[in-house]
């Protein structure tokens, strides 16, 4: 199974591109999460969201890194939720190409250790109720529903789901 390694992202134009060329490859989760135009992907945006993201306190924007230094996915983590105090995953994208070959089940078990080995009894996260895919991708990892409400940012009707680390 290859390697994966996870870098903070550093926003160069390459790394930008292949970061807009993830998106594109995932229109479904686009048209789902409403944020962005999947025909229309605009590069300045999506680097202005994510810049902003990941200049926020607690947060952080990881890329995930194949043997050969290609960018295969994308996660946003939040250290201490405003709200509950738990960490968070806010996103986790894998390039289209890939789904299937475990990369999302690797990068959720990266997370998982992570806080693990900081001692977090339990991780979370939100799914857009119009995303089936990713309920059950997340359901068969072991997360389970716990609420039901809309998100932060946008209004939109998510699943709440926890896993505990103990």
């Amino acid at each position: 199974m290859a390697q994966l390694s996870l870098t903070p992202i550093r926003f160069t134009p390459d790394e930008t591109a292949e970061v807009v060329a993830l998106y594109a490859s995932n229109p479904e989760y686009c048209r789902a999460a409403g944020e962005y135009d999947p025909e229309h992907l605009p590069a300045d945006r999506i680097e202005a969201d994510l810049r902003e993201e990941a200049g926020t306190e607690g947060c952080e924007v990881l890329l995930a890194r194949d043997e050969r230094d290609r960018i295969v996915g994308l996660l946003c983590l939040l250290d201490r939720h405003p709200v509950d105090g738990h960490p968070w995953i806010g996103l986790l994208l894998v390039r289209a190409s890939l789904h299937r070959r475990r990369i999302g089940r690797r990068l959720a078990g990266l997370t998982e250790d992570r806080y693990r080995r900081e001692g977090r009894d339990g991780v979370r996260l939100a799914v857009l109720e119009n995303n089936p895919a990713a309920l059950a991708f997340w359901s068969s990892l072991g997360w389970r529903e716990i609420d039901r409400r809309e998100d932060r940012q946008y209004g939109r009707p998510c699943i709440v789901m926890h896993k505990p680390l103990t």
